[in-house]
């Protein structure tokens, strides 16, 4: 029998990524209020699939698979659109973009290799990966907020290095693990 595919968790993972374009718009145009709006719904739909999926009975391949790509668009595409957006307050600095983007399609290059070269597997996000991604999201969330009020991120700003270090940690910590296990472990 095939797993459901169209569960409440995986549509509302589908509704994250159709939410990325109205962000990267809505940004491109000035409206931030309306971004972080959007931002936010994401962001939430996001916190909502995983509940869903796990005390609802609802994880599936497909949602396994959907749910990093659904992240990373969000939240590639928040940083991509608020470095190198116009008309930003307070933007998201280039040397962060650049590396965030390099750690994702690193990542996203080795599990396809895995894939077709050893075996088909699916590889669970890590501790440090969601404590990465969490402040990924903060960051973007951040700026935003500072665009929509027309003011400075502050004491914010520092989540900017501690972002750069995270994505790097997590980064090395998931190949570390892919290269000392044979199978991952859940969780």
């Amino acid at each position: 029998m095939t797993e459901p595919i169209l569960t409440i968790a995986n549509q509302l993972t589908i509704l994250r990524m159709a939410l990325v374009p109205a962000l990267v718009v809505l940004v491109l145009q000035g409206e931030m209020a309306w971004a972080l709006g959007v931002f936010l719904v994401a962001a939430l739909t996001d916190l909502l699939d995983g509940f869903i999926a796990r005390w609802g009975n609802q994880q599936t391949r497909l949602g396994a698979m959907l749910d990093p790509v659904a992240d990373k668009l969000l939240i590639g595409s928040g940083f991509v659109v608020l470095t190198w957006g116009g008309g930003l307050h307070v933007a998201i600095p280039s040397w962060l973009t650049v590396t965030a983007l390099c750690r994702d399609g690193m990542l996203v290059a080795a599990v396809v290799i895995v894939n077709l070269v050893v075996e088909r597997r699916v590889f669970y996000p890590t501790w440090l990966g969601k404590i990465s991604s969490f402040v990924q999201v903060l960051t973007v969330g951040a700026v935003l907020l500072a665009n929509t009020l027309v003011r400075p991120l502050g004491p914010f700003e520092l989540l900017f290095p501690v972002t750069l270090v995270l994505s790097l940690g997590s980064a090395f910590h998931y190949v570390y693990r892919a290269s000392t296990r044979a199978a991952p472990e859940a969780g």
